[in-house]
């Protein structure tokens, strides 16, 4: 529960809109509904739903059909105080007219990776590596380029019949990246990379409205082995992760490979299907996937103040939720939602290495 001592602060709030970077107060006033998300595989959404009767050019009609205002390709801007939750391109538009209400218009709009959503190639990259392939596709679609990635140089890496977005995100999750799009620069980063290094603190009870999270040894291992077949030295590969590329993420908690140890026994993972051609290849995938299991030992959806500080990509430490699961978890996926019922809140998908442990 939380501190008794502590004064819940909720705060009520309503966000700002700007189309093509001015302010819109009106749009603001007659907001309804809104539905911003994004996750750490790149690419953040909005949905923005208006009343769309009342009084204009001197009598009542429909306010936003003349697309003066919300048309296709403006840049729309979803902001609180000083922060930006969204920034995008209106890509959709639906009018509803709902029985007892009066007509509403939903504008849907993408950031940038909408560009490479919608370009779909077949081509081969040769002696590059995974930064420079993400440098070139932003440049490709006229975008900056803000890349720190490490990893081997692959002698040949294949896009076939995908779009530039899910090859991307192929990339990304061989090499534990993310992606996102910051205006019009396309960022990458390893996840330790990305997270800011001062927590935001989260209190249950306070600006942590609910919560619930679930430790679970069914997915975890004790180690991965990737194996594959060097063409050039003629010899098979076997590489292997395992607890020690995770320590420094456990924070003193305990891992879901020590927990899996002691309750079940040992479990390995091998992965076959992957075709490495060096050795270099085999153990940067045999580390990502073994992180990426073993970030989900714990898996956790709440719902929290809005902050411009609670973004994807951020830790945020939560509290009052006892030894067993307070701590500093990983924001994966969030939602930002905004009605006339329930006010401005987000909710969030977060994840975590070490049971029981502070952070």
């Amino acid at each position: 529960m939380a501190n008794s001592a502590t004064e819940p602060r909720i705060t009520a709030a309503r966000p700002s809109i700007q189309i093509g970077g001015q302010d819109s107060p009106s749009l603001a006033e007659g907001l309804l509904a809104l539905r911003v998300h994004e996750s750490a595989e790149g690419q953040s959404g909005c949905e923005a739903t208006f009343g769309n009767w009342g009084a204009k050019d001197k009598r009542t009609t429909f306010l936003y059909f003349d697309r003066a205002l919300l048309d296709f390709g403006k840049e729309i801007t979803i902001g609180l105080t000083t922060d930006v939750l969204f920034r995008g391109r209106i890509s959709g538009i639906e009018a509803g007219f709902p029985e007892g209400g009066g007509p509403r218009l939903t504008v849907l709009a993408e950031d940038r990776h909408g560009d490479l959503r919608m370009t779909r190639r077949t081509r081969s990259f040769t002696n590059i590596t995974d930064a420079g392939v993400f440098s070139q596709i932003a440049d490709d679609h006229g975008l900056s380029a803000d890349v720190q990635l490490a990893g081997p140089t692959y002698r040949i890496l294949t896009q076939l019949n995908q779009s530039d977005l899910a090859f991307l995100r192929d990339r990304a999750r061989t090499v534990d990246a993310e992606l996102w799009m910051d205006g019009t620069t396309l960022t990458a980063r390893s996840r330790t990379g990305r997270a800011a290094t001062t927590p935001l603190r989260l209190g249950y009870g306070n600006e942590l409205r609910e919560f619930t999270v679930l430790a679970d040894l069914a997915g975890q291992r004790a180690g991965v082995t990737v194996s594959g077949w060097d063409v050039a030295a003629k010899r098979a590969l076997a590489e292997t992760a395992s607890e020690t590329v995770i320590t420094g993420e456990l924070a003193g908690g305990q891992s879901g490979a020590g927990a899996l140890a002691v309750a079940f026994g040992g479990r390995a993972e091998h992965v076959v299907h992957s075709v490495p051609l060096t050795a270099a290849e085999a153990r940067v995938r045999a580390e990502t996937l073994y992180k990426r299991i073993a970030r989900r030992f714990l898996t956790a959806h709440g719902i929290a103040e809005t902050s411009g500080g609670l973004r994807v990509g951020a830790n945020v430490t939560l509290d009052h939720l006892g030894d067993l699961f307070s701590g500093t978890y990983y924001i994966s996926h969030l939602t930002h939602r905004f009605d006339d019922e329930q006010g401005l809140r987000t909710e969030f998908t977060a994840e975590r290495a070490g049971l029981g442990g502070s952070a």
